[in-house]
């Protein structure tokens, strides 16, 4: 049961991980979150710190375009707990390698785009120069 003092609503929890409410929600139905979240006598969502953190590493996932599916796969695997910690150590082994990827490609991308930026700015300056 979630401590009342550091339980905190969908909105807290929009704004701490900067997601939408919808998100947040559509995270939870689709199985995502780790363990249920607890509900008020209201029906209102009522999030944990272990919530917050869980939706803090979800966040990571997503930003790295990791599918739902695969976030899905990974949830699965951590409910069942410390007998699959090596099939989720083998998810995210081949996601950081995807991620590793995509990181040399942007990082050539942006040296492309600097590269073009300074042929500009020579550009520029040489017209702005007293002759």
């Amino acid at each position: 049961m979630t401590d009342s003092i550091t339980a905190m609503s969908i909105s807290d929890i929009a704004e701490r991980t900067g997601l939408s409410t919808h998100t947040l929600r559509y995270y939870e139905r689709e199985g995502l979150m780790l363990s249920p979240v607890e509900r008020a006598s209201s029906s209102h969502r009522r999030y944990s710190e272990a919530d917050l953190t869980w939706v803090l590493f979800l966040t990571k996932l997503r930003s790295t375009a990791m599918p739902i599916a695969v976030m899905r796969r990974y949830v699965e695997l951590a409910r069942l707990g410390e007998s699959t910690a090596a099939e989720r150590l083998e998810l995210l082994l081949l996601h950081r390698g995807a991620v590793a990827r995509q990181l040399e490609e942007m990082t050539a991308s942006l040296a492309a785009i600097d590269y073009k930026i300074g042929l500009y700015e020579d550009t520029v300056s040489a017209r702005l120069s007293p002759r």
